[in-house]
Order: structure tokens, then C-alpha cells, then sequence
């Protein structure tokens, strides 16, 4: 596939929402907790939409199989093509697999977002979007590093600080052309995110502007910040009235 047959085609878009909720102190996964009063997957979702997605996998652990498609299956006369809720796997390399191989072949390019990046704005979807349009294999969302990094040995004696100018804490969604991404699962690796799989099989990822709301609910103190994000952006709508 070439730069431009990926730009003309559908995105794709894969939603992992497989994780335990053990670290929110949850007892389901963190996917189908409440956030003022809809679940973090339900807000994942309205940004995924906004953004434009023609086709949608959302991955889900088998036993919400049926609770995901409530929530999931009315999407397809919401803009997209295809709505699909599969079971994930064992680990999110796994789930990731199992979300591509229900987006539809013509889909030129794919997301993989992290339901529990359940505040993502819109605008970054589209920045990671276009960046693949315009030519890239692959791009995600970073934000600057603030803090000094220390790298470590066994014993946890600093061995090294790398240049923080150089550093990015990435985020999702990750874009990138299908064939890649696909090509990169096909070799059966396994990594904690899908620009380490395609990096791994040669391609150049970029990073374009990620944003501080993107950030992943996975503590109690996370789902608060959440909260009170919403509840100021609600308050500030009520105010402009």
C-alpha cells in the first residue's frame, strides 16, 4: 500500500478496553467504571466518533461481551460503517490482534487508543490522522517530559540523565498505515505499545503534539482529576450560557 492509497481510504480504529480495574480498586474492569455518570469506555468513545472513524473494534474481556455491544452496536448509525466488540487476549499485544482482525480491509489507516485515555481530545485524533495521511508510517501523541530521568542499574545506581529535550511521554491514540501496523503484528512480538512493534519491524514513527488531558486513569487519584476535569468543563459551559 502507498502513502496515498492509505490516504484515500477509511480509519480504523481499535479501542482497547480489556485492563483489570485492580489499581482503581474496582471490582470490574476499568473500562466499565463510571465517570460522571457514563463508563470511561462510553467517553472513549465519543472522541473516537468526533474524530471521524469509519470503522470500529472495541476489545473488551469476554464476560462483558454482551454490556460492551449495548453500548458499542448503536455507534454504526453514528457515523461509522462497522461496530464490532471482540474478546481480548491474555496480554494487550494479544487484545490489539484481536481488535485488527475485525477492522475491515478497507481501512487504510489504523488507531489503537487506550479506553482508559478516556478524556483524549478530539483535535488529537485528528493530529495523528493527518500525520499518516500526509505520509508517515506511523505517529503518536507525546507531551514534553518535565521531570529529570535517571536511568538505573540492577542495584539502582544511577548510570546516566538523558537530555529531557529529547524525551516524550507518549500517549493514544497511535496511527499508523494498516499494512504496517498489521505487517508488525504478523511477526508475533510482543511490546507494551504498537510504536515499539513497528519500530521494531523498520518503519519511522514521528511524534506529533499529544495533550495533557490524554493522560491514562489508572489509580483512584486519576479518576478523580478525571472528575473534576469534567465537572469544570461542565461548569464553564453552564457559565458561557
Amino acid at each position: 500500500m502507498t502513502d496515498a492509497d492509505a490516504a484515500s481510504r477509511g480509519v480504523g480504529v481499535v479501542v482497547v478496553a480489556a485492563g483489570s480495574g485492580t489499581r482503581l480498586g474496582a471490582d470490574r474492569p476499568k473500562a466499565f467504571v463510571e465517570l460522571a455518570g457514563q463508563t470511561l469506555l462510553e467517553h472513549s468513545l465519543d472522541a473516537v466518533l468526533a474524530a471521524g472513524a469509519s470503522a470500529l473494534a472495541v476489545v473488551v474481556p469476554a464476560d462483558l461481551l454482551d454490556e460492551a455491544r449495548g453500548i458499542v452496536e448503536p455507534l454504526t448509525g453514528c457515523g461509522c460503517a462497522t461496530a464490532e466488540v471482540v474478546a481480548g487476549g491474555a496480554e494487550r499485544t494479544d487484545s490489539v490482534r484481536a481488535g485488527l482482525a475485525a477492522i475491515p480491509p478497507d481501512c487504510g489507516i489504523i488507531l489503537v487508543h487506550d479506553a482508559a485515555r478516556c478524556l483524549t481530545p478530539a483535535a488529537v485524533f485528528s493530529r495523528v490522522i493527518e500525520a499518516v495521511r500526509e505520509g508517515a508510517a506511523g505517529a503518536v501523541p507525546g507531551i514534553p517530559v518535565v521531570d529529570t530521568v535517571k536511568t538505573v542499574d540492577a542495584r539502582g545506581v544511577i548510570t546516566g540523565t538523558p537530555d529531557r529535550a529529547a524525551l516524550r511521554a507518549t500517549q493514544t491514540p497511535q496511527g499508523f498505515r494498516a499494512d504496517v501496523l498489521r505487517d508488525a503484528y504478523d511477526r508475533g512480538s510482543k511490546a507494551t505499545d504498537d510504536a515499539a512493534l513497528v519500530e521494531a519491524a523498520g518503519h519511522d514513527v514521528i511524534v506529533v503534539p499529544g495533550d495533557q488531558l490524554a493522560f491514562k486513569i489508572t489509580t483512584v487519584e486519576d479518576l478523580e482529576r478525571a472528575e473534576r476535569v469534567i465537572a469544570a468543563e461542565r461548569s464553564a459551559r453552564k457559565g458561557s450560557r
